[in-house]
Formats: C-alpha cells, structure tokens, sequence
C-alpha cells in the first residue's frame, strides 16, 4: 500500500508542477480557483482510496457492490486521466534531459534559451486539452454506457442446418452480474423489453447470473420473468456463478449457494443445462441446444464435459453449444467437430476497447484471443458476447452492453 501511495503522490506533484505553469500567467484569482480544484479532486481520490482500503474485507458484500465498483471506476478516471496530462507535460522534460546527456557525452551545445519553456508549456496545454477525452470517457461510461444496450444482429450459415430451421432466430445474452446493478434501476426492464421486441425463436444465457452470492437476484426474478422465447430459454453457469471468490463458512454454506443460483435461474424461467442437452424439433428435422458447466484456463475451474453433454444427439445433425469462456473453444471444442457453433461469454470486452471500422481492440484480447465478436476455424463458429452487465468497475466504455441476435441460414453468409 506504502508503493500505491508513493506513487499516486508522484503523479499528482509531477500534474501540480504542469498546472501551475498553464496557470502561471492568468488572474490570480483564477490560478487560485485552479490550484484548489486540482487539490480538491485529489482529495476525493485520496479518500476514495483510503475508503477502499479500510473497507477491503466489505469487497464481495452485495450492499457495498455498487459503492466499490463506482469508486474503482472514479480512481480510474483519475489515473487515466493524468496519465494523458503528464505524458505531454513530461515530453519537454524528456527532451531537455535528453540534450543534457547528450551535451555531456559529445559536448555540443543546445540552446533552450527563449523557446524551450513555451515549448513546455504547448505541450501541457495540449495535455490538459487531450486528458478530457479520458475524462469525458469514463463519465460518459459511468453515467449512460453502462446501460447503453445494443443489438448486434448476426446471420451466420451452416451447410448442415436443417431446412426446418431456416432462419431462426437466436437471443444470446450473457454476464448479467446483477449484483453490480443498482437495485430496480429501469434500464435491466427496459433491455428486457428490447430483447422481447426481436421477437426470438430460442433465448440462451451464458452465465454468471451473479458476481457471487444468489441473494443479489432478489427483486430481479420478476423483471426476467418477462423474457419471452417461441421455442424457449436455456442457460448455463458462468464461473462467478459458483461462488469461488468468497470464504465461505462451510462448503454447505457454498454449495446451498450455488443451488440458489441455479434455482434462480429456474425461477426466471431458463431451462438450466449442467452437461446436459435438449433437443429442438420442428417438421420432423432436429438441432440440440448443448450447454456444459464452466471450463476456464487454470486457475478457473474445468467442469465442463462435452461428452456427457452430448450424450444421445448421434443422429442431430446441428448442435448449439453453450460454454461460458471462450478459451474453451480451442482448447477442446474444435476437437468435437459435430459442434457446429458455440456461443460464449466471460471477457465483457473489458468493458473497454476501441470498435470503430477498421479497428477493433481491447486490452482484454492479450489474455483471451477470442474476446469479442465472430470467429470461424473450418466449419465450425464462435461468437463472444461482450456482455449484459458490468464488474470490478461500474462503467462501459467503447464496448456497451450486448444483446447479440443471431439468425442461423443453410446459406453460405456471415453478416
């Protein structure tokens, strides 16, 4: 903690020392009013901080959950957002230094003289105007992105689909987290009612109801109650689900956990699938909707057991595959060939990123290849929902909430 501290009190001295040189030749009263509002803010950051230090053993608890995860999202802000102030205010430290050592080694001279201290102070400027973009951002993602739902439609094409099923449509949400919500807000009913307005065949939830404990869905069964599919709904469990990030008092205590979940899951009205399957049927043709318990890379945990999940489908010519990560599409799924998509969750994207034509990026994809979106390796297909809720930070930023809907065709076509 003494290290975090050093260096918070670094970068703010180094973005005190850039704010008194754009303010230096302003009304006092005006450098004054800006000296203080840096100072202030500093000061909200600071307590933040120490808030989050002495409540550290309050980090799982539901009725803290919303508190905690909106001031991680404040200390964030602040960081990034002097971040951007001190790289520029630094640019004209680095090169003064930089012609010092290299006067001291070969002896040549360099004249800063007249320029060098407005050189310094454009560069500030020009990070005091860019470290708004930051700010603005996370604002932005705290206070609408969060809840900023959007419907990514998909049509994807499988030789193999039967014509009976030509065209149906799929509802694929994932990450509720509805713990991180604030309780009763609108905007979980409202993407309810949006997803019941793509009028879906199939409806499939690919896990983590939950941050840990089943108690956060209490008064939100009744809002997914209102969840409406032709051919119905079925879910799985994501690995917040199971409640390993809490001490438990006992494993009774996590397993009674755990059947809350799962009941809660029954109660919103998902057919839960536990290594388990079920079987579509229209004008005689069949697909299988398949959906296994969570497999994560170490340390999460590998229960899923695509074998025993699809026991019984030899003779379905389609197969529907829910998984929770998406590592598990390399590391087994492209092995059962008979798996002809897989729908997955569990990266949200980071809830940060850039997806603008042309680029599409997010830390996120340093650690999980397949992070967001559709992805294809021979005929087989995965897509990565970026998510229906929020963790660790209350905010969205460049990658909202996700509603994805995906129309399945005998045609060749990814749209």
């Amino acid at each position: 903690m003494g290290i975090f501290i050093s260096i918070i009190l670094a970068i703010d001295l180094y973005a005190f020392k850039g704010i008194k040189l754009i303010t230096e030749n302003i009304k006092p009263i005006y450098r004054q009013l800006s000296i203080g509002g840096f100072w202030f803010f500093n000061f909200l950051v600071y307590f933040a901080v120490g808030w989050l230090a002495l409540n550290a053993d309050k980090f799982r608890a539901p009725e803290y959950t919303n508190i905690i995860f909106s001031i991680n999202a404040f200390i964030l802000m602040a960081f990034m957002t002097k971040l951007v102030f001190n790289i520029f205010h630094g640019a004209d430290d680095i090169t003064y230094l930089a012609s010092k050592v290299y006067h001291n080694v070969f002896g040549s001279k360099t004249n800063f003289a007249g320029d060098g201290m407005s050189r310094a102070k454009f560069l500030t400027l020009v990070g005091a105007g860019l470290a708004t973009v930051p700010l603005g951002a996370f604002a932005y993602g705290f206070t609408k992105g969060r809840y900023n739902f959007r419907v990514i439609r998909k049509t994807l094409g499988f030789d193999n689909l039967p014509a009976a099923f030509e065209g149906l449509k799929i509802i694929q949400i994932s990450d509720i987290h509805i713990g991180s919500f604030p309780k009763g807000h609108e905007s979980v009913a409202k993407a309810v009612e949006l997803i019941n307005s793509r009028k879906p065949d199939v409806i499939v939830f690919t896990g983590d109801l939950v941050n840990n404990f089943a108690s956060e869905t209490e008064g939100w069964i009744d809002v997914f109650k209102n969840l409406k599919a032709k051919h119905g709904m079925y879910s799985i469990l994501g690995n917040h689900d199971y409640g390993d990030y809490v001490q438990w008092n006992s494993r009774e205590e996590k397993k009674q956990n755990l059947d809350n979940v799962k009941q809660a899951n029954r109660d919103i009205g998902f057919d839960l699938l536990l290594n388990e399957n079920r079987v579509l049927e229209k004008d005689g043709e069949k697909i299988a909707i398949v959906g296994v318990e969570n497999w994560g890379l170490k340390p999460f945990p590998q229960l899923g057991d695509i074998n025993r999940a699809n026991q019984g489908l030899e003779n379905v010519p389609f197969k529907v595959l829910l998984s929770h990560d998406p590592s598990h599409w390399d590391a087994e799924v492209l092995n059962h060939k008979d798996m002809d998509l897989m729908l997955a969750g569990h990266t949200h994207g980071m809830q940060f990123g850039i997806e603008i034509p042309g680029i599409k990026w997010s830390p996120v994809q340093y650690k999980y290849p397949r992070w967001a979106g559709l992805y294809e390796k021979g005929k087989q297909k995965l897509y990565v929902n970026r998510g229906f809720g929020y963790h660790a930070y209350a905010g969205r930023i460049g990658m909202d909430p996700e509603i994805t809907e995906i129309i399945l065709t005998s045609k060749q076509q990814n749209a």
